[in-house]
């Protein structure tokens, strides 16, 4: 299923009567808030009895997973971008934000934490209006990567204004009206996590990060390192202090008929297999491999489980997993082909893919989404909706769709 962790703080809670009490919240469930108070119990208060405040707060909480984000070793100043690729949200509105080619990641504290509820979106000749807010033509612009903050809704878009080696690295979000901004990087809270064992060739330094997510209190980070078997994921803590080395990855691959360590993950999700939570990781052409958490020890070399290969030819592009009508499913995005609803049921009894697969597909099944056409990203907007860039009238589109 899909992971969500809430934390937070031991707090004065206060109801619209003027009651007091202290404890920490743990969940919202059927419109409570469930605080555990001092004696460890865990009781239920109604969220509309609750002041104006505590309301915010919890509604901020149960959005974003983590109501505050520890600013040790952080500083405030300018961001200065080398280049700019994938993104993801941690807890509070921290942003994180690769930089493959100084092979760095940013985690910038956005402040963008004030609860809304989402809504209808869809801003049509999206890269056009990226294009004009930065002053060029849609032709120079490559849309890396997409976030939605899960307390404000707002979507943040990783954008390169040109390309080759002088390419500008660009944030912008879009509000829940639709509206496109800049994101301002010179005046902020931020701390910096530097690769210390990125590659040194220039196009694989560019996969030197691949893919992020957060997960409990790490940045979770795939990419190529420079080692022999440079496949590789690390996982931080946060907040940075030291950088650990990474895990090294080993995969057998369903339709090259082999066992492979240089090819890099293209994206990934945290998902829970059973009572373990794993990794599942998906590679071009385009096995799908389970990864346990537990296992991504500083230079350990580990062997993925393939559980599904899903067609020789592609290239993954974007993942989510979400639940609907009491099923986990994972939604994934390829470049040829189209959006895969994989059915995640009895995936701790998948079998492990160690011989080279007949025909193009075996392993876990799924279903093709005919009615999504053209999507290279997506995040989840909410339990029901997901906001898609895809193909629309001879351009792009974002637009926000109900969950197949």
């Amino acid at each position: 299923m899909p992971l969500a962790h809430v934390t937070a703080e031991v707090r004065s809670w206060t109801d619209n009567q003027g009651r007091v009490v202290q404890a920490e919240m743990v969940g919202v469930e059927n419109g409570n808030v469930m605080l555990r108070v001092s004696s460890g119990q865990t009781m239920p208060f109604p969220l509309d009895q609750l002041s104006a405040e505590d309301q915010q707060y919890a509604r901020s909480l149960a959005a974003g997973g983590g109501a505050t984000v520890s600013m040790e070793g952080m500083e405030e100043g300018e961001v200065t971008l080398k280049s700019v690729s994938q993104i993801a949200f941690g807890p509070g509105g921290l942003l994180f934000v690769a930089d493959p080619r100084d092979a760095s990641i940013y985690a910038v504290a956005t402040g963008d934490i004030e609860a809304a509820e989402s809504g209808q979106l869809k801003v049509e000749a999206f890269v056009e209006k990226v294009a004009a807010l930065l002053g060029t033509g849609a032709r120079d612009i490559i849309i890396h990567d997409l976030a939605v903050n899960p307390i404000s809704k707002k979507v943040y878009v990783a954008v390169s204004r040109g390309r080759g080696p002088e390419a500008q690295p660009v944030l912008a979000r879009v509000t829940t009206k639709g509206d496109i901004e800049p994101v301002a990087l010179d005046k902020v809270s931020f701390s910096k996590a530097e690769l210390p064992d990125a590659p040194d060739e220039d196009r694989q330094r560019m996969e030197s990060i691949t893919d992020l997510a957060f997960f409990e209190d790490r940045l979770l980070i795939a990419g190529l390192s420079n080692e022999e078997f440079s496949s590789t994921f690390r996982a931080i803590p946060f907040p940075f202090v030291k950088v650990p080395d990474g895990t090294s990855v080993e995969i057998f691959h369903g339709a090259h008929g082999r066992f492979e360590t240089r090819s890099p993950v293209r994206t990934f999700i945290p998902f829970m297999v059973g009572e373990d939570p794993v990794l599942l990781a998906a590679y071009t052409c385009t096995p799908l491999v389970q990864i346990p958490i537990g296992d991504l020890k500083p230079g350990a070399k580990i062997k993925g489980k393939t559980i599904a290969e899903l067609g020789n030819g592609n290239r993954p592009l974007d993942m989510i997993a979400y639940q609907k009508d009491g099923k986990d499913f994972v939604l994934m995005a390829n470049s040829a082909r189209g959006i895969m609803k994989i059915d995640t049921e009895n995936l701790e009894k998948a079998e492990s893919i160690e011989e080279k697969v007949a025909g193009e597909v075996g392993g876990q099944p799924y279903e093709k989404v005919s009615d999504w056409e053209g999507v290279t990203q997506l995040d989840k907007l909410d339990d029901r909706t997901a906001v898609v860039l895809h193909a629309a009238g001879g351009g792009a589109a974002l637009e926000a769709l109900p969950l197949p």
